[in-house]
């Protein structure tokens, strides 16, 4: 009877920490750097700041923007008004007033 004598491998004890290893470096990995990430979350807070400012800004121009619109509603117009959105749309000015020309952000 013949017999076969094997030599014991180790790189089968290395197989199970090796997977291991790169399962848990994979999703590290993407803990990190993912799309629902640490890194992630960061920059959604950058970008949250970001647009609460321009929200600020915006909402301060509408406020302005609505301030000058009630002043032409109410049933009575306000003469001032009245006669500075003439002259911006006819762009004319009497001949006695000085005219500065300055540029507006919204021209209508």
């Amino acid at each position: 009877m013949w017999t076969r004598q094997h030599k014991k491998r180790n790189t089968g004890r290395l197989i199970v920490p090796a997977l291991t290893a790169l399962f848990l470096s994979y999703f590290g990995y993407h803990a990190f750097h993912g799309e629902f990430g640490i890194y992630a979350k960061y920059r959604l807070e950058e970008r949250t700041a970001e647009l609460t400012s321009t929200l600020a800004v915006k909402r301060d121009q509408r406020e302005e923007l609505e301030a000058r619109i009630a002043l032409l509603r109410d049933g009575t117009l306000e003469k001032d008004m009245l006669d500075e959105q003439a002259r911006r749309a006819l762009n004319m000015s009497a001949p006695d007033e000085v005219t500065i020309m300055r540029a507006f952000a919204n021209s209508n």
